[in-house]
């Protein structure tokens, strides 16, 4: 059994349909990329599966129950941190905790311990101007991850780093993954970041949008340093830029 299953979402907003039949999976310590050209319906799919919005047909089970339409079960990071600017970071950290009823206190006490291992120890109680960018989506992912649960869907949230940052941040995402037994869903425009990142990347094309092909990216995520590099990687480059100039 897949750790997440969607099968044959279909979505519509004002009598048009903006992803149609739509079946994917993440098993269990993935990375798995949704790439697509800018209105392909990838944010939809991630409403949807968050348990936003209703899709007019489909289901998404999560461990084999059925979460359709049901928030709360899966973490979801949007592009932006959406930090608040008056709240120390402990605290924008702990808010997923707080909302579930655990008093200040007690949501501090219980966020503590991550902040090592999410790269974070010394921020604490400082406010989010104070981060750099980098930071600041440590954070965000932090709570992100305090939502509790084992999948995590990530919509572009490193889009608005630059280069070095965002090569650092990509390596300590990975290393936390594994430490932490997360599972993640991924939408990215960046063809380089999807290949470098995911086991396998969805390909999604068309409009409505409907998943066009599943690449799978060996080698394994621990083995790609200095991937970018290589014959290999330019071909999984080639090939999916084939495949969305082919299904647009």
């Amino acid at each position: 059994m897949s750790l997440l299953t969607a099968k044959h979402i279909t979505k519509q907003y004002d009598g048009r349909t903006i992803i149609q039949d739509i079946d994917i999976h993440l098993e269990q310590g993935e990375l798995v990329s949704l790439l697509g050209l800018s209105g392909s319906g990838k944010t939809t799919l991630f409403h949807v599966l968050s348990g936003l919005v209703m899709p007019e047909k489909g289901e998404v089970q999560l461990e084999g129950e059925d979460i359709t339409g049901r928030p709360g079960k899966i973490s979801y990071m949007l592009q932006k941190d959406l930090l608040l600017p008056h709240k120390k970071i402990i605290d924008n950290v702990s808010l997923p905790l707080i909302l579930k009823g655990t008093p200040k206190k007690k949501a501090r006490q219980e966020a503590e311990p991550y902040f090592a291992q999410f790269g974070l120890e010394g921020t604490q109680y400082q406010y989010p101007s104070q981060l750099s960018g980098g930071m600041r989506q440590r954070a965000a992912l932090l709570r992100t991850y305090l939502s509790e649960s084992r999948v995590a869907l990530l919509d572009e949230p490193f889009s608005a780093l630059d280069t070095i940052t965002k090569g650092q941040i990509h390596e300590w995402y990975l290393d936390v993954m594994e430490k932490i037994d997360l599972s993640t869903l991924f939408i990215t425009h960046d063809i380089d970041e999807a290949i470098l990142l995911s086991d396998r990347i969805y390909i999604m094309t068309g409009n409505p949008g409907q998943i066009h092909q599943e690449v799978k990216i060996e080698p394994g995520r621990n083995c790609r340093k200095g991937f970018t590099l290589t014959d290999e990687f330019l071909e999984y480059k080639r090939r999916i830029i084939e495949i969305l100039n082919t299904g647009k």
